[in-house]
């Protein structure tokens, strides 16, 4: 067990996390050449299409270093702050962290937040300059940086470059001598945590787990403690770039399991696997449950594929605990599925997902938060989608979420960010200068402002400068109504939004105008409306599709056109009254994007 090193790599977005794991893996040949691919741990084309990463990867490295054997376990985690729970939950796998940091940027947001996780959970920092061999790198004030941060001496900080390699071979020495070994014993009941799970359509669900204390070995009679089921462990490995199959594994490990699981409830990630012969006295704490940020209607585009879409989320929840759903119904697109999301993109990529992975055709509704209503009667009702609003007469006061927002920018766009958040209802609680150029921004802000576009505002007002990084802090009064939009008199309860009462008139001409582009042209006249309570506010008209009805009518009585005219009136008329209007999916994306 000494000779076994458990680390995770955290850094903010694009600081060449993935890029130095390759460079890791391909110095200890745990991959080979012809298998060697950029991302190599990035499983998902769409991981690798964008060029960030969703899934936290753990793999197994072997390394011999003067004559003794050491076993690596590594955790590549992502940067982007919507995925900052697969790193809480690498973490807790964990002894130590190597923290990147790009010689070219410099501190991010994102790096702070995810440094903060790590010394939370006593975690040893190894802090690496990666980039270091680009010409715009600047060593002296980003090595600055990182004394101030973290406390440490210059030469703590190893020089590195996941494009070249350079100094791999010092952060191998630094994992082996800095990082503590894992502590447990191999002798005492079997205390694992379970930090991941897949689901596989042959196997069943496997769950990745790390060993505290005891010993597994393959057939084993196991329990999961907080679901209460009994399993054999019909397998159990260690993850390589494939999975490996071992016959024991003990304290300080990190594996899988395969038990022919096939319901994904009974999985919990953060729960703890003990024998059910010798089972251990106390679980694994400190792993906490996660709270969705941003809700949003997920309806299967045909109403008959429901049940695959709930199978679907289900396979999916198993490899990202962080989403949430639960049923619901809307008038205008049938029965779906209310899901909780940690931010805007963690939303794309779940949909994203749904169609590549599982091929779900769905229509997400606009995006919203939770909100606390404190009705006339006292009664304290969380509202997370706008139909469940009460009567605005039936209100005391409405309250919403406030995040505590930190940006760090050049100060060059100073300016320009202020203001982004100034009218975002922001207030500025704190400035600090982290070097010459560069601030740290504080702000009290509601999260309904942000869920919308504000990280695509920020970045191109910073010319992609800007980083951003945010935790939840309490509820605070807001005046807030509901917004309805009406398509010919119905509310498209989809398209309602609750929305803050200076921003609601132009929000709603908005909409209007973005759905009369949308919505194509009927053979009868569609009325789009935006309206607060009974109060029209905003009006545009999409014109009808018409025949030329009196084209062949040529001289003669005017009467002769005027009854053809009156003809095409009255089947108008019937047509709209038993017409339906289409909504486009585009129109519900649209509305997203409304600035």
């Amino acid at each position: 067990m000494k000779n076994i090193r458990n680390f995770c790599i955290i850094a903010h977005i694009d600081h060449g996390k993935s890029t130095l794991a390759d460079r890791l893996l391909e110095f200890t040949q745990t991959v080979s050449e012809k298998d060697l691919t950029s991302q190599v741990l990035d499983s998902m084309d769409l991981e690798k299409e964008r060029g960030i990463t969703i899934k936290s990867h753990a793999i197994q490295m072997n390394y011999e270093h003067e004559g003794t054997k050491y076993v690596f376990n590594l955790i590549d985690t992502p940067g982007h702050v919507d995925f900052s729970y697969e790193v809480s939950r690498s973490i807790a796998a964990c002894e130590g962290a190597l923290l990147i940091v790009d010689a070219t940027q410099g501190i991010q947001a994102q790096t702070i937040s995810n440094l903060y996780l790590a010394i939370e959970n006593d975690l040893e920092i190894i802090p690496i300059l990666n980039k270091m061999d680009m010409d715009s790198a600047m060593p002296e004030e980003v090595s600055e940086q990182i004394i101030d941060l973290l406390g440490c001496d210059a030469d703590e900080i190893i020089p590195a470059s996941g494009k070249s390699g350079m100094g791999i071979p010092e952060i191998m020495q630094a994992i082996i001598d800095r990082i503590p070994a894992p502590k447990g014993d191999p002798e005492a009941p079997l205390q694992a945590l379970i930090f991941d799970s897949v689901f596989n359509s042959f196997r069943g669900i496997i769950a990745y787990f790390r060993i505290n204390n005891g010993t597994i070995k393959k057939g084993d009679h196991v329990k999961f403690i907080n679901t209460e089921k009994e399993y054999h462990a019909d397998e159990i490995g260690i993850l390589q770039l494939d999975m490996e199959e071992r016959q024991t594994l003990s304290a300080g490990d990190v594996g899988y399991i395969i038990s022919g699981i096939k319901t994904s409830k009974e999985v919990k990630v953060g729960d703890t696997i003990t024998h059910v012969s010798r089972p251990t006295e106390e679980e694994i704490t400190g792993f906490q449950d996660i709270k969705p940020m941003v809700f949003a209607g997920v309806y299967p585009a045909d109403a008959d594929d429901y049940e695959d879409l709930r199978a679907s989320l289900e396979k999916l929840q198993l490899n990202d605990a962080s989403l949430s759903f639960e049923p619901e119904s809307s008038a205008a697109l049938g029965f779906g599925f209310r899901c909780g999301f940690l931010g805007l993109l963690h939303m794309e990529i779940v949909q994203e997902r749904l169609d590549r992975e599982f091929d779900m055709d769905v229509i997400t509704t606009v995006p919203n938060v939770s909100f606390k209503v404190i009705t006339t009667k006292g009664d304290v009702l969380e509202v997370h989608n706008p139909s469940g609003m009460p009567e605005q007469n039936h209100i005391a006061t409405v309250e919403e979420p406030y995040i505590h927002a930190q940006i760090i920018t050049k100060t060059e766009f100073l300016g320009n960010v202020m203001k982004l958040c100034i009218d975002k209802r922001g207030i500025l609680k704190n400035q600090i200068y982290i070097a010459s150029d560069r601030i740290e921004l504080t702000f009290d802000m509601p999260l309904s402002e942000i869920v919308f576009d504000f990280y695509d505002k920020l970045k191109s007002i910073s010319k992609g400068y800007a980083s951003f990084d945010y935790h939840l802090t309490d509820y605070k009064p807001a005046k807030l109504i509901k917004l309805d939009i009406l398509l010919n008199g119905d509310t498209v309860d989809a398209l309602s939004a609750l929305i803050h009462v200076d921003h609601a008139e132009s929000f709603g001409r908005k909409i209007c105008v973005k759905l009369k582009e949308l919505i194509p042209r009927q053979q009868f006249e569609i009325a789009i409306q935006a309206a607060i309570g009974s109060k029209i506010i905003a009006r545009e008209t999409v014109k009808a599709v018409r025949k030329d009805v009196t084209a062949r009518c040529y001289g003669g009585d005017v009467s002769r056109k005027r009854k053809l005219l009156d003809k095409q009136k009255r089947g108008k008329k019937r047509m709209r009254q038993i017409g339906n209007v289409e909504v486009p999916q585009s129109a519900f994306l649209a509305v997203l994007k409304i600035d």
